[in-house]
């Protein structure tokens, strides 16, 4: 059964006027953020900026209003510029807007089954590796734009678009890249002296540049590259919802990208929710926000939109502008609908070197560059610098599903690898007892031979199992202390089996000791506890091996033989 409950509902059971100004205020805030941003990463991944608005609109009241946080401000964000980018380069834009549908179906079925956390699995080490290569995908990508190279597409590919960028580069249109720097260094210096001014502080910095570069470029006529000689301006209408069209013969191949999209949603998402947690001491609900991105990704393509997830930027703007329900976002969404409709013919001047400092600006900013500088690397271990560097380099060079599946098989090899190292298998000196005499045959050997196995005994482990039968002198009863045993996978069960078999055999009883409550489920489910006897299974050690001493090895049995 699916259990469906937006964060809406409950805070609009104590809502007030009080926090209707604010969310109001914070709504607005955000949205005049938002519409640049939106703007800027859809150009950067190769998409018109109508389709980042709608997205960004559309998808941002969804998530809002179905979503598992309170503040949470959803839209299309800078991570996606390098996935969505190669799915429009590979497949075309219908074809996108079906994986990102797709991608809508996988997030709702992932929150529905309640495996949101699953998300919080994926290692440190991973996260940053595959976040600072998408930042460093990002800046490249910006460029073209920001120079004013002369090419006609930029190939995704890392290769190929260095190639192609380092071929373009005598082409640099002069009049663009120095526009490009002056809207880079007013976005860089505008906090600083913002913040003087009551009025200023309010205005973000990358609205601010847009409206003084826009004005600008009107007043002068630059000869510049704009929103309007490239794409022909923003449509002042609200477009009709239509299913793109798309070839059921090609689904196979957008399953990869599809699976990308939604990987990266959910983890950008859950990480976003998880960051504005911290800052108004609350609690999401991940797997209805998960539901919720799904949502919005089903239905934003509907509009012409793209791949939208929750913006950490923008979310920690609306915290801070005093936003505490989904109101403000939902506000924040209607705020762009209203921009659209009475602004849209202003944007035909914005200046896309603009945008491209714009997006620079955030490339830079979502790195967590101090985490990869040779000072924080030492701190680590050896493993974790592998993973990470591979990671981040396997983004930047290749792809990002490929850098997560291979980040995420190394961190598995080396958990597992670290997991094997705390599991053991001792044997334990009955000899030296006071009463070894019980234990030791005439000759001095011995007769009842015992091992204590601690840690986790699985497939990554279980040759260490292979001590008990490496002997030429074959104990009369062998005695497993599971005492300090914390976990048995299938493949442990089996070895477990192998030893038992093996030595019945030889007519040599198995005796186990105190297993846990959890290791002894475990062995009755599979019937291990009865192959080797009920009575053999003893609650301590002690108990164990005074049954143990009364034991003698008798005929082997026919089972096995």
């Amino acid at each position: 059964m699916i259990f469906f409950k937006p964060r809406l509902v409950d805070t609009l059971r104590a809502y007030d006027r009080g926090q209707l100004i604010a969310d109001v205020s914070a709504g607005l805030t955000v949205g005049v953020l938002a519409l640049p941003l939106a703007m800027a990463f859809a150009i950067a991944s190769g998409m018109s900026p109508s389709a980042g608005i709608w997205t960004a609109i559309v998808a941002g009241f969804l998530i809002s209003a179905l979503g598992g946080s309170r503040v949470q401000i959803g839209g299309p964000t800078g991570a996606f510029i390098p996935i969505v980018y190669g799915i429009v380069a590979i497949h075309g834009e219908a074809n996108l807007l079906v994986a990102t549908m797709l991608a809508g179906l996988m997030l709702f079925a992932l929150g529905a089954a309640r495996l949101g956390t699953l998300v919080r699995f994926i290692p440190l080490p991973v996260v940053i590796g595959f976040t600072n290569g998408i930042a460093v995908v990002i800046f490249l990508s910006q460029i073209k734009d920001f120079l004013g190279l002369a090419i006609e597409k930029v190939p995704a590919e890392f290769f190929g678009k260095m190639h192609a960028l380092a071929t373009a580069l005598p082409t640099a249109h002069w009049p663009t890249l120095t526009f490009g720097l002056a809207s880079l260094a007013f976005l860089l210096t505008w906090n600083r002296y913002a913040s003087r001014s009551r009025w200023l502080a309010r205005l973000p910095g990358p609205l601010a540049v847009l409206i003084v570069a826009t004005a600008v470029n009107m007043l002068f006529s630059l000869p510049l590259e704009t929103i309007g000689t490239r794409f022909g301006g923003i449509p002042q209408t609200i477009p009709t919802p239509s299913f793109p069209a798309f070839d059921l013969t090609k689904l196979g191949q957008l399953l990869p990208p599809a699976i990308a999209i939604a990987l990266l949603g959910a983890i950008e998402s859950l990480l976003s929710a998880r960051v504005a947690d911290s800052m108004i001491d609350d609690r999401h609900d991940p797997n209805q926000e998960l539901m919720a991105q799904g949502i919005a990704n089903v239905v934003a393509p509907l509009f012409g939109g793209f791949a939208a997830t929750g913006a950490i930027a923008r979310t920690a703007t609306n915290v801070r502008a005093g936003g505490r329900t989904p109101v403000a976002g939902m506000v924040h969404a209607l705020t762009l609908l209203a921009v659209v409709l009475v602004l849209a013919p202003l944007a035909a001047h914005v200046p896309l070197t603009t945008l491209a400092a714009i997006v620079l600006v955030v490339a830079v900013n979502m790195g967590d560059w101090h985490e990869m500088s040779p000072t924080a690397l030492k701190r680590f271990s050896t493993k974790y610098r592998v993973i990470l560097l591979t990671t981040f380099a396997l983004t930047v060079l290749f792809d990002l599903t490929i850098a997560v599946e291979v980040g995420m098989v190394l961190a598995s090899l080396a958990f597992i690898y670290q997991m094997a190292r705390f599991t053991h298998v001792d044997r334990l000196p009955l000899e030296r007892r006071p009463d070894a005499a019980r234990f030791l045959r005439p000759d001095g050997s011995l007769r009842v031979a015992a091992y204590r196995i601690s840690g986790a005994l699985f497939f990554g482990a279980i040759h260490k199992l292979d001590e008990i039968l490496d002997t030429q002198d074959w104990p009369d009863v062998v005695v497993l202390d599971l005492g300090k045993l914390v976990s048995i996978d299938a493949s442990g069960l089996d070895t477990l089996r192998a030893i038992a078999r093996e030595l019945d055999k030889r007519g040599i009883p198995l005796v186990l000791a105190e297993p846990s409550r959890e290791t002894f489920r475990t062995l009755r489910k599979a019937g291990f506890l009865d192959e080797i006897g009920r009575e053999n299974v003893r609650r301590t050690f002690e108990d164990a091996l005074a049954h143990a001493a009364t034991l003698q090895r008798r005929e082997p049995s026919i089972s096995y033989t």
